[in-house]
């Protein structure tokens, strides 16, 4: 009789406490919780980005576009960097662009180019007058994707967009958009169709009057990806961009179905221009007559492997022999694109590059790692350990004291980190590579806390025992399937599959969730 009156009390004073929260839901305020603030806990390693730019003539300023971070800028080479879109914008940025004739005039595109599942889009392009300091909208809220903007040579008002569009849908946002206002208002100057959309766009720079555009069919679902089909093609301009020609049947391009295509033209001699292709019998192709007539230079699969996260290239500044193509790695060529030396910056997966007009050993890259910056052709790189850009997929934390934080970065590591800690301020010591990878979702064992578990991608799960220092893979299935399709596996998880404990059973209660079928895989601790 104790116990149900006791049930019926704690009912009532459940119920008593949700009535009163509701009802002083409206006494709540901002002003409440004014004393909050955020801190930044690090860790301070770059995230991805997938737009850079220099400024010529000033050779230590350079601008970062980042994955959901807005626009950084450094002022010392890449030593250390600020945000400058804080206030205004945030989200991915596709392109960053500043006026060669106007410094101050900067132009942004939001929403990258790099159309994994988890990509996020933009709203628009922004435009900065005074440097960064301040920024207005310009339009083109449902552009989606914008992965180049290009600003003539001599004229800050007129200003071209490649918008790709929505990855999800047929879209009549998709081409290349031109102002002559400043971004004031737009006009859409190509478009391909309602599926294709730009993804690579220049302006020659010795004559402003002839621009290239490349057009990509690309569809994005939250289980595939389809790239190639109607509309993916090269283009070309003479009259500053009024007017397009589909030069993709020109005499020596590969014939069928296109993919994503990658195009640039060299600023030392303009009948030079050379194509990257994802197609049957696609690669490097080179026009030594502004794109009248093509040939395949290169096919090497190290140039175009997972074509759709890079494909792109870019002409050295002063050496019409020199082209860099960017993949995993990046890859220089010396003679004109025939072959090629794979080089190595900070970080691997290339995104973007910029090559100073006036000193081509200086450079800005842009990768999974943020922005890296050289002033010797590529032998050294500044470092990406500088950068709060870092692209988290999930949260986490213990029930240690004081309490850590464990999160999974893309295209990195896993961490645990000190919320805080007795010193000055959080650093490298205080943080630690933990379990799983960098899809991951993390589960840290209720009864010890120095015991964590973590997945990736392809069924990968590790228990990392932190005390003992050890690491051991628990895989529901003994087996990488990296490089297989969905067919190839015995599970087919998905990109980040969850990982619970069970709230009764604590000691044998670790679930992994597999896709597709809500398999669930109980696992033996």
């Amino acid at each position: 009789m104790k116990k149900l009156i006791l049930f019926v009390a704690v009912l009532l004073l459940a119920s008593s406490h949700k009535v009163n929260a509701q009802k002083n839901t409206s006494k709540f305020s901002e002003e409440n919780y004014s004393a909050i603030k955020w801190r930044n806990i690090g860790p301070f390693r770059g995230g991805r980005s997938a737009a850079v730019t220099g400024v010529s003539g000033k050779p230590n300023l350079f601008y970062m576009g980042a994955t959901g971070g807005g626009i950084w800028k450094t002022t010392d080479a890449g030593n250390s960097w600020s945000n400058i879109s804080d206030g205004f914008f945030g989200g991915s940025v596709g392109a960053v662009a500043v006026s060669e004739w106007d410094n101050n005039v900067i132009y942004v595109g939001n929403g990258e180019k790099t159309v994994r599942g988890n990509v996020s889009s933009g709203d628009g392009v922004w435009k900065s007058v005074d440097a960064g300091k301040t920024w207005k909208h310009m339009g083109l809220p449902n552009s989606r994707h914008i992965p180049r903007i290009r600003i003539h040579p001599k004229n800050a008002d007129i200003v071209y967009a490649g918008v790709m569009g929505d990855l999800y849908k047929s879209s009549n946002e998709r081409g290349v958009y031109k102002s002559t206002d400043g971004g004031e208002t737009w006009r859409k100057v190509l478009f391909a169709n309602k599926d294709a959309g730009v993804i690579d766009l220049i302006i020659d720079p010795n004559n402003a009057r002839v621009l290239y555009a490349t057009t990509w069919n690309v569809r994005r679902t939250p289980y595939s990806l389809s790239s190639g089909g109607d509309g993916s093609a090269l283009w070309k301009s003479t009259d500053s961009g009024e007017t397009w020609k589909n030069i993709s049947e020109n005499k020596g391009l590969p014939k069928g179905i296109w993919g994503i295509s990658g195009v640039t033209v060299s600023p030392v001699n303009s009948d030079f221009v050379w194509l990257l292709v994802e197609n049957k019998k696609g690669g490097v192709y080179k026009s030594e007559d502004a794109g009248k007539t093509w040939r395949l230079i290169n096919n090497e699969r190290k140039l175009r492997q997972r074509a759709w996260y890079y494909t792109r290239l870019y002409a050295d500044t002063k050496d019409e022999n020199i082209i860099y193509v960017l993949n995993v790695n990046y890859h220089k060529s010396t003679d004109g694109g025939k072959s090629y030396k794979t080089y190595n910056a900070p970080h691997g997966d290339h995104h973007d590059l910029w090559i100073a007009p006036e000193n081509p050993k200086r450079m800005i890259i842009g990768d999974d790692g943020g922005a890296q910056v050289t002033f010797d052709g590529g032998e050294t790189w500044s470092t990406y350990h500088n950068q709060p850009t870092a692209q988290f997929y999930r949260v986490t934390t213990d029930n240690h004291f004081p309490y850590r934080i464990y999160a999974a970065q893309q295209d990195n590591s896993t961490v645990r980190i000190q919320h805080r800690t007795d010193g000055r301020s959080i650093t490298e010591d205080d943080w630690e590579s933990t379990a799983g990878g960098e899809s991951a979702h993390i589960a840290i064992d209720p009864e010890n806390d120095d015991i964590v578990y973590g997945g990736s991608y392809g069924g990968y799960l590790t228990r990392v025992n932190h005390e003992r220092g050890t690491s051991r893979a628990i895989n529901v299935w003994p087996d990488n399937p990296m490089g297989h399709g969905a067919e190839g596996m015995k599970y087919r998880f998905q990109w980040n599959f969850p990982i619970i404990f069970s709230k009764h059973n604590n000691i044998n209660g670790l679930i992994a969730l597999t896709s597709y079928s809500s398999t669930r895989c109980r696992i033996s601790l």
